[in-house]
């Protein structure tokens, strides 16, 4: 009998692997799972835990990338992160935090679930150089933010939350910043620069540039916890060949109103030519 039962834990403990990759699915709870099974991978350089499909899209800021010499293969030490999950187009976002001396890095993943499998994996990293990265800053200003999930009877629509993200996005071309839903307080992290002074005025208004045409959005959206994050091209690119810079938004929206902005842009500090301004 005792053999029996050291069988059966046995069987048990071989397919706890299985049994954990098949929780993935578009519920929240699946897409939860994706991104725990992503970060553990993230975290040892490992993929092997990861349930790939077949085919599999992967992208580095934007540019197709071999998955088996990427990013996603560096371990990394995190310090923090956070997802969003959202259910109807079967996506995550995931907002990482790494504030090794050695090798600090801020970055973005969107992961697409397709059934059981992950079907596309996007990562956008910064690191020292790019637009005013400062991890430490970074991490002390987006973990002291309050992501709480909205009671139901309050919270936005989708296209609540895409239309203020847009009118956000839509504001740098023309610069009409009075379309934007601005909530007050509200801060925005940029790199690891932070808006914020701790006021009940606190503005994500200050700093928007005019005559930039932020293009090529991708949207995340999470109802849930009043969120939108946006893969997007930060200016259109030139007629000689010049492209924009490989970014993301993510925004916090409260009854309608902009309350946090996090903005992450794949570009050189020394590579910058514009003249001024924040995103």
């Amino acid at each position: 009998m005792k053999v029996v039962y050291l069988s059966v834990a046995l069987c048990a403990a071989s397919l706890a692997p299985a049994l954990s990759q098949a929780e993935i699915s578009c519920t929240r709870g699946g897409l939860r799972e994706a991104t725990e099974l992503y970060i553990a991978a993230q975290t040892k350089g490992d993929l092997s835990g990861l349930p790939l499909a077949k085919g599999l899209g992967y992208w580095e800021n934007m540019k197709p990338a071999d998955i088996n010499k990427g990013f996603v293969t560096k371990p990394l030490k995190i310090d923090f992160h956070r997802s969003f999950f959202d259910t109807d187009s079967c996506q995550t976002f995931t907002e990482v935090i790494v504030t090794d001396k050695a090798e600090p890095y801020v970055f973005a993943t969107r992961l697409r679930v397709n059934h059981d499998k992950i079907a596309e994996i996007e990562v956008l990293w910064t690191t020292t150089g790019y637009w005013l990265f400062n991890a430490d800053a970074y991490l002390k200003y987006s973990s002291a933010e309050k992501w709480d999930p909205i009671p139901a009877e309050k919270r936005d629509s989708r296209g609540t939350l895409v239309a203020a993200a847009n009118a956000y996005l839509d504001a740098f071309l023309e610069k009409k910043i009075d379309l934007v839903p601005w909530g007050f307080p509200c801060v925005r992290i940029e790199g690891g620069a932070y808006t914020g002074k701790g006021s009940p005025d606190d503005s994500c208004e200050v700093g928007v540039p005019a005559g930039v045409n932020i293009v090529n959005r991708r949207f995340v959206v999470d109802e849930v916890l009043g969120a939108v994050a946006v893969f997007c091209t930060f200016g259109a690119g030139t007629p000689g060949g010049g492209s924009g810079a490989p970014d993301t938004h993510l925004f916090r929206v409260e009854n309608g109103k902009l309350r946090y902005v996090h903005t992450l842009t794949h570009l050189l500090q020394s590579a910058f030519r514009g003249s001024g301004g924040s995103r």
